[in-house]
């Protein structure tokens, strides 16, 4: 694996290594804690996963992380699941997310932008007051800690006042995007049972304005442990009869009370997809995101103060929560309501341009079709002032590295980052202090004892193996809700390897450290014993113009043969004839292995995804099989659902 890039893309001056908060971390840290002072970050990622207590002793004190009664000790338990991080120790989320406050209070903590891309300010003084404010109101509905506390809200500014305030009260918060759909919306909320429910009467998209009035009211009728119902009038629509009007709950001059909790008092409930069921109900702890993000953004992401932090996505997906933490290190965060593509493809750089973004991240898809479009980011915009670009969702294939290199800026770095909603956090990614090699993220997380394991247990280095954690981290859930004897939460991640979790991707560890990701490793295609992700066919696959989407999948046979088809969703005007049949084989041959080359290739209306936007792999596989829709998955969960028809079909005919 290493041979393949034996040059980086990029490699960081020693001016930039010099600056970066991991390099200052790591000096301190050495005269504090005996942490190697040499060796660089592989030397100090070693140091953090052999000496994982005395590393996020460190990182809690570099931070100057508030607690206010003290822990007895790092680890009160450090086996998986069930392991306790920082007994005794109470504090607050959001009062860390809010100490820039005393600093810089009319400076700005967000830069909102909707579709007219014009930001618009929301200073920290602003921010805490408005905090404040909500929080006494929540309580004098009744509201305590561990209450939940729900919100059917687009990445509007209120939203972060929200949060922030739940958090404030020790409540737990839990949201969905708007364009989740009334069944999509119950089938989390109820889980979790909220006792407030934020909303709006709609949200804009593409030009257009989406009601969604109809839908709130159900969600009060699906509700019924709701005892107060907010409404935000994005639409300029008055309240609902027995809402609460948001602007009444806002205007107060309060200083905010923050409820001090234990270190795993939930903060949150995130969801899983869903496909296959109900959404896992996946619950992270005040202390445990409060230290993870401040490693992750502070050290990894090297952003402080003077940054302008972005990244594209929305309140249903775990990278809104992870955006919001940006304000504990200081950062004003960027957040844009609006199509990613609207008015045309390059939006997203325009939203970078104009508010002065530092690190500037995005889905892997969005680069493809960027590239796919003919978008020139340089050319266009004026990106002086990005200095990351940073791509998630799916692995960014090597051609998304070459283009943002040769189109954005050659000095640029470049952050393919890979973790998951369970830990709401990466496993890898972002190091400002190494090379960037085409394709591969640059190296595990700190404290992140991140490995690749064949079937026995084993360690593998530049092999395909499963992607595996084999210590701790303070993200990983506290527990799955309605779960009491936690055996959903054991079977989703340690049920392969016992005390170890495996989180259902294959990947490679090169020899030189960075970590390549293959795709889901319960989806991955196996023939004659060669095992490939499916991720590395779709890069090969849609390099080619006809092809604007495209879903593998590999079925065993009862007769123990396997059959492997390629679905191609073709761009307008293209058409699948033998010429371009001959052309995807050829570049699958070639590029990658003769075994993988599909049993057979057909055109699909469409390939579905999640509500989050990843290809549903395992629930068309199960179609497939002959698993009736019903079974093979959970209709609220995919975009279009019209679309799992096709492949229900092809199977009743193969049948």
């Amino acid at each position: 694996m290493p041979t393949m890039n034996p040059e980086p893309l990029w490699r960081p001056d020693p001016q930039r290594i010099a600056q970066a908060q991991v390099t200052k971390f790591q000096a301190w840290a050495a005269e504090q804690y005996a942490a190697p002072s040499e060796g660089g970050y592989p030397a100090l990622h070693r140091w953090s996963v052999d000496e994982l207590e005395t590393f996020w002793t460190a990182v809690t004190e570099w931070f100057d992380v508030r607690f206010s009664t003290p822990y007895a000790r790092v680890l009160g338990d450090r086996s998986m699941p069930g392991a306790q991080w920082f007994p005794g120790a109470t504090l607050n989320y959001a009062e860390h997310a809010l100490r820039a406050a005393a600093t810089r209070p009319a400076q700005p903590a967000l830069l909102y932008v909707d579709e007219t891309h014009e930001p618009t300010p929301v200073t920290w003084s602003e921010l805490r007051r408005q905090v404040g404010s909500l929080a006494a109101e929540l309580r004098a509905i009744g509201v305590r800690p561990g209450d939940r506390i729900s919100a059917y809200l687009p990445n509007i500014p209120q939203a972060v006042v929200a949060l922030l305030a739940t958090a404030a009260v020790g409540g737990v918060w839990t949201s969905c995007a708007p364009d989740f759909g009334a069944r999509s919306v119950l089938d989390r909320f109820q889980q979790v049972e909220p006792v407030v429910l934020f909303t709006v009467d709609g949200y804009r998209y593409g030009g257009k304005e989406h009601d969604r009035r109809d839908v709130v009211a159900e969600l009060r009728a699906e509700l019924p442990t709701l005892r107060a119902v907010v409404h935000i009038p994005l639409l300029g629509t008055e309240p609902p009869q027995g809402a609460l009007d948001w602007s009444v709950l806002t205007t107060a001059d309060e200083e905010p009370v923050f409820e001090q909790v234990p270190f795993d008092h939930p903060l949150w409930v995130l969801y899983s997809s869903g496909t296959t069921g109900l959404p896992k109900a996946i619950v992270q702890s005040q202390g445990g995101i409060l230290v993870e993000h401040l490693k992750q953004l502070g050290l990894h992401c090297d952003l402080g103060p003077k940054d302008r932090f972005f990244w594209y996505t929305s309140t249903g997906w775990m990278m809104w929560n992870f955006l919001v933490s940006g304000l504990l290190t200081g950062t004003t965060i960027v957040l844009y309501d609006g199509s990613p593509g609207f008015p045309d493809t390059g939006a997203q750089w325009r939203i970078a341009e104009r508010t002065g973004a530092t690190l500037y991240g995005t889905s892997a898809a969005y680069v493809m079709a960027c590239r796919k479009a003919g978008v020139h980011p340089a050319r266009d915009f004026d990106l002086s002032k990005v200095q990351c670009v940073a791509t998630t969702g799916s692995p960014l294939p090597p051609d998304g590295f070459r283009w943002l290199h040769d189109e954005v800026r050659d000095d640029l770095w470049i952050a393919s980052v890979s973790g998951g909603t369970d830990v709401c956090s990466c496993f890898a990614g972002a190091v400002p202090t190494l090379p960037v090699y085409t394709g591969e993220l640059q190296a595990p997380g700190l404290g992140t004892d991140l490995q690749s394991w064949d079937p026995n247990g084993h360690p593998v280095i530049d092999e395909v193996g499963e992607l595996v954690v084999t210590n701790p981290m303070p993200s990983m859930p506290v527990r799955f809700w309605n779960d009491p004897d936690g055996s959903r939460y054991h079977d989703s991640y340690f049920d392969t390897y016992p005390g170890i979790w495996r989180h259902g991707d294959w990947i490679t560890v090169t020899s030189r450290g960075s970590v390549v990701i293959h795709g889901r490793s319960d989806s991955t295609l196996n023939r004659q014993g060669v095992r490939m992700g499916s991720a590395d066919i779709y890069e090969v696959v849609e390099r080619l113009p006809e092809i604007k989407e495209s879903l593998v999948i590999g079925i065993e046979q009862p007769d123990g043969g396997y059959w492997m088809p390629l679905f191609v969703h073709l761009a307008p005007g293209a058409a699948l004839d033998d010429a371009l049949l001959g052309r995807i084989k050829q570049a699958i041959r070639e590029q990658l292995s003769p075994r993988h080359v599909p049993d057979e290739v057909i055109e699909v209306p469409g390939v579905p995804h999640t509500l989050t936007g990843k290809r549903i792999e395992v629930p068309v596989k199960r179609l497939l099989q002959g698993t009736p829709l019903k079974k093979a998955v959970n209709p609220g969960s995919i975009d279009n659902l019209d679309l799992l028809h096709f492949y229900e079909d092809l199977a009743r005919k193969r049948g």
